[in-house]
């Protein structure tokens, strides 16, 4: 789930990934800030989360690495393909 507050220039981005079964960790990545792997937050409630700070009017694709190996686009998000065979989500601000 991806929930946004604009604020000028610049835009409050919340990621938001819910597991469908136990999961240990969850990392966001993202062109943003080139592909580097940030630690999501867990809640109490199992989802895992991360607020992230963009320009407005900006494009990034972007995924989840769902406990080291597994990758998952954000349901949400119009997805492109990646170079892995994989998908990308397409965050469009």
């Amino acid at each position: 789930m991806i929930k946004t507050k604009q604020n000028g220039t610049r835009v409050w981005v919340t990621f938001t990934y819910t597991p469908e079964e136990d999961t240990r960790s969850v990392v966001l990545s993202g062109e943003w800030n080139g592909w580097k792997e940030e630690p999501m937050k867990r809640k109490k409630s199992g989802e895992f989360y991360l607020t992230k700070v963009l320009a407005a009017g900006s494009t990034f694709q972007f995924g989840y690495k769902v406990d080291g190996v597994k990758w998952e686009a954000e349901s949400e998000c119009p997805t492109v393909a990646s170079p892995f065979g994989t998908r990308n989500a397409l965050l469009q601000l």
